[in-house]
């Protein structure tokens, strides 16, 4: 299978890779990137996800190689290995989703904000952008927490909630400020999650490793 991905930005290729991978068992998946974030990020999904992967740079683009689903053999004779199949390499299996949330209480993340930065328009292509990365490289919290302006995401910004319900399926427990639900009239709107109150944040004070604000 082959994706030309050149010219899109992050995380637009992994999206693109992690759909066509999840429609075949075994196999190999070519994409065609042209900036090396998006090679980074292809190399830290397919680690992640325990694939095979390898970089060749050619002209002024990349061509990252993704192989699925059975040993392989690969002439590598140019390129470079980034990461290697975790079954063939003899090491323990990529943590999924579940095993991330139920480790220790690491992070209690809040989003106060429904767009990133001033800019609205740009802020909620940011905005969406940081949930499909977040999907996708299963760097996810253990718990989210929306308030002010940030439950208009579990709520009314239809394409930004099922992207939480999502990650919520991968183990994330999402809660909305009722309080602000509330204020926008959207307490008969949540589409994701549960109505939470300003005592998960207290609690989470204590009860978590870290606490980032977005």
């Amino acid at each position: 299978m082959f994706i030309d991905a050149r010219g899109l930005g992050c995380p637009k290729p992994v999206l693109l890779a992690e759909d066509e991978l999840s429609k075949i068992t075994e196999g190999i998946v070519e994409i065609l990137v042209d900036n090396e974030a998006s090679v980074q990020n292809l190399s830290k999904f397919a680690s992640k996800n325990g694939i095979y992967s390898e970089i060749e740079k050619v002209d002024n683009y990349w061509k990252v190689k993704l192989v699925k689903g059975y040993p392989c053999e690969i002439d590598v004779g140019a390129t470079l290995v980034v990461a290697h199949d975790n079954q063939r390499a003899g090491t323990s299996p990529a943590p999924t989703g579940a095993d991330i949330v139920h480790d220790k209480k690491d992070i209690f993340l809040i989003i106060g904000t429904d767009t990133m930065g001033k800019e609205e328009k740009l802020g909620k292509i940011l905005m969406k952008g940081f949930f499909e990365t977040m999907k996708v490289t299963k760097e996810i919290p253990h718990t989210l927490f929306f308030l002010n302006a940030g439950v208009k995401l579990t709520t009314v910004e239809s394409e930004i909630f099922p992207l939480l319900k999502d990650i919520e399926e991968m183990g994330v427990e999402i809660y909305s400020c009722g309080t602000c639900l509330k204020h926008y009239d959207l307490e008969h709107e949540l589409k994701v999650g549960h109505r939470g109150t300003t005592n998960h944040i207290v609690e989470g004070i204590k009860d978590f490793k870290k606490i980032v604000w977005v």
